[in-house]
């Protein structure tokens, strides 16, 4: 057989392959790669935005982070001023209920002093009531002792008048 016969036919099956795949090519450019790359190019950009969106998202939870220490911060801020002021509004209240207490107790000692120095001079008072009563009596008593006999009622006018006139 002639080498020539085997060459002719396989130039032939690969000239057919060739058209074939240069036709497929065109054919698949034609109809299909559009559409593929339109798939890939679609793709790759719903890739970027969702990329986007997550920076975006990224980006608001740093600012809502950001937001949400400096609230704390306010409201540990004012937390504290609010209870700087009520041990402020303690430390009045007790001042207060102090003072008032020490004047109420002032009040109270002043008043005892007063009733007691009124019930000191009633006593007295009635003391000395009951010693002059006591004194008049005995003097009342040794008078009438004295007086029974006329001699010494003379005796004690005459002493009497002496002490009198020495004054």
């Amino acid at each position: 057989m002639d080498p020539m016969a085997l060459v002719t036919p396989a130039i032939g099956l690969m000239f057919w392959t060739c058209v074939v795949f240069v036709l497929l090519l065109v054919l698949l450019k034609k109809f299909a790669w559009k559409p593929i790359l339109n798939a890939v190019d679609e793709r790759n950009e719903s890739i970027e935005n969702a990329l986007k969106s997550a920076e975006n998202a990224k980006v608001e939870m740093q600012a809502l982070n950001a937001d949400n220490e400096r609230i704390l911060a306010e409201a540990r801020l004012e937390r504290d001023a609010l209870l700087k002021e009520a041990r402020e509004i303690k430390g009045n209240i007790i001042n207060e209920a102090k003072e008032q207490a020490n004047v109420e107790a002032d009040k109270i000692l002043t008043s005892a002093k007063e009733q007691i120095s009124t019930e000191k001079m009633k006593a007295i008072t009635e003391l000395k009531n009951t010693v002059a009563e006591l004194s008049i009596d005995m003097a009342t008593m040794v008078i009438k002792s004295e007086l029974k006999d006329a001699d010494k009622q003379k005796k004690l006018v005459t002493e009497a008048l002496k002490e009198a006139e020495l004054n």
